[in-house]
């Protein structure tokens, strides 16, 4: 499904994609944490049908209802599809020597051969990081792998 980002100087960001059934949706994003969800009517693709302005808390509670569940339930579901191959989960603690720096810093994938596939920070699933993306203590980083290349990754945030 695609997803078209469009800067609103002064405002924020747009995010919209079309569903399947042909309607188009969006979120607003704006620079003070505010969020609008607009509902796009369906015979003008250009005009709002409906929006529901949103608190930064509310924006976050939707995104857990709609995203975080639907990603676990994925990766549990990795253990069946992929023999070997398990979803970790690790919190990223202030003392941990990559707080504050980049994905791209770790290098994890070369040294350990496991995937950070997602980060949940403040309930908000990023999924797919950047190398540039900037990890903060209390981010729960999201590794596939082995159970070894997982506990490998695990130990580089602890210790380098």
């Amino acid at each position: 499904m695609e997803i078209e980002e469009t800067a609103l100087p002064g405002i924020g960001l747009r995010h919209e994609f079309t569903t399947r059934a042909g309607r188009r949706v969006g979120v607003v994003s704006h620079h003070k944490g505010r969020r609008e969800l607009v509902i796009y009517d369906a015979h003008d693709p250009d005009a709002v049908a409906d929006s529901v302005a949103l608190t930064a808390e509310e924006g976050d509670v939707l995104s857990e209802l709609l995203g975080a569940p639907h990603i676990v339930e994925k990766l549990a579901n990795l253990n069946k599809v992929f023999a070997g191959l398990v979803g970790e989960r690790i919190r990223i603690s202030a003392d941990s020597p990559y707080a504050g720096r980049s994905l791209g810093d770790t290098q994890a994938r070369t040294r350990t051969g496991a995937s950070i596939v997602a980060v949940v920070r403040d309930q908000e699933v990023l999924a797919s990081p950047r190398p540039d993306f900037l990890f903060a203590p209390d981010d729960v980083v999201v590794v596939v792998g082995t159970p070894e290349n997982t506990a490998a990754v695990a130990d580089l945030f602890r210790t380098g």
